[in-house]
């Protein structure tokens, strides 16, 4: 009798061992569908120094705030075949794709239909589908502080613009800039040259030097590179950086840079989709949530803007002052924004006008 006790509680003791075993088998599996690995499309590479560089710091902060899994490819152009990278990427467990370049968002949109489970994150566009969002930030703010600090110090008066393509974006940018240089130095002038490039140092040092030879004292920038700044320093005048803060490449030039900080964003995104709150819609914010900045001023900026950049920094912050803000006219004279009134964001999306005192033209 007592060995078939024994038997029988031997017996059962299997069973519930085997049931046991069963029972641990989906949770592995579920763990494995709920991992979170999100894939990063750069224009130019990671360590550019300026636009892809900051996002590869935000890939780096999500990693660590989040602990998920993050994959990148950098250099990748502006064509069908980023259509394939993003492929590869879903393919290595991506459930989650971020492109940081305007040239990216049609591919993106064809994708997001072929893979409704994937979410798809797109910089700098305007499209949106049910699992593709768009996302950016008001630089043109900081824009407007920038162009503070270098309406202060030029002594010429002319102040040159190495811009990339003359896409809203850029236009928006050139134009805040030469606002808030007017708005300390009326007689200001701003030279634009057009490369046709986000990412290529020599060209774009090319063009800063263009606009030295015409006798500006101060450039600034809307390209991916430091060459502005190489070229302000090496003829010993001035500069205004773009994207991340570029005072060590041009110590004796840099004033200050427009700046960006996208790590907050992507980790607020990242929890979203994990917990299912997650809502494709455009994202447009700026100095108020701190994904858009002025990097601190330098030893070479000028005595005073400190003061009256922390001024305007505060009336945008509050909404007492909006930069595209009236009278506003256009190269020609013409008002386009009237006294007491301000651009609407689509007026700001679809700008496709210079302000007064910008030299250059669009076309």
């Amino acid at each position: 009798m007592k060995r078939m006790l024994t038997v029988l509680m031997a017996v059962l003791m299997m069973v519930l061992v085997g049931c046991g075993t069963k029972e641990e088998a989906p949770k592995e599996a579920a763990s494995k569908e709920k991992e979170t690995v999100v894939g990063f499309v750069y224009v130019s590479p990671a360590d550019d120094g300026g636009w892809s560089t900051t996002h590869n710091e935000g890939r780096l902060y999500l990693e660590k705030e989040l602990g998920v899994k993050t994959l990148y490819r950098e250099s990748v152009p502006e064509g069908p075949e980023v259509k394939d990278v993003m492929r590869n990427m879903i393919e290595e467990g991506a459930t989650i794709i971020i492109s940081a370049s305007f040239g990216y968002m049609d591919y993106m949109e064809e994708l997001s239909y072929d893979y409704p489970e994937i979410k798809f994150l797109h910089c700098s566009g305007y499209k949106t589908t049910d699992n593709m969002s768009n996302f950016f930030g008001r630089i043109y703010q900081a824009r407007y502080l920038s162009g503070i600090v270098a309406g202060m110090k030029t002594e010429t008066n002319k102040i040159g613009y190495v811009a990339a393509f003359p896409i809203p974006e850029v236009i928006r940018g050139i134009n805040a800039f030469t606002l808030g240089a007017q708005s300390v130095n009326p007689d200001v002038t701003v030279e634009v040259v057009w490369t046709n490039t986000w990412y290529n140092p020599a060209t774009e040092k090319d063009a800063a030097i263009a606009v030295l030879d015409n006798g500006v004292d101060v450039v600034a920038q809307h390209q991916d590179t430091a060459g502005p700044q190489h070229a302000a320093q090496e003829r010993g005048v001035w500069s205004i950086g773009y994207h991340a803060d570029m005072s060590a490449v041009a110590p004796e030039a840099n004033m200050t840079s427009p700046i960006w900080n996208w790590g907050p964003f992507y980790v607020d995104q990242v929890k979203a989709i994990q917990e299912g709150t997650w809502t494709s819609e455009p994202y447009w914010k700026g100095l108020e949530t701190g994904v858009v900045e002025l990097a601190p001023l330098t030893a070479v900026a000028p005595a005073g803007a400190q003061e009256v950049v922390d001024e305007y920094e505060a009336k945008i912050i509050s909404g007492d002052f909006a930069v595209f803000s009236g009278e506003i006219r256009d190269q020609e004279g013409n008002v386009k924004v009237k006294e007491g009134e301000s651009l609407n964001d689509g007026d700001l999306l679809s700008m496709n006008w210079f302000v007064e005192g910008v030299v250059g033209r669009i076309n």
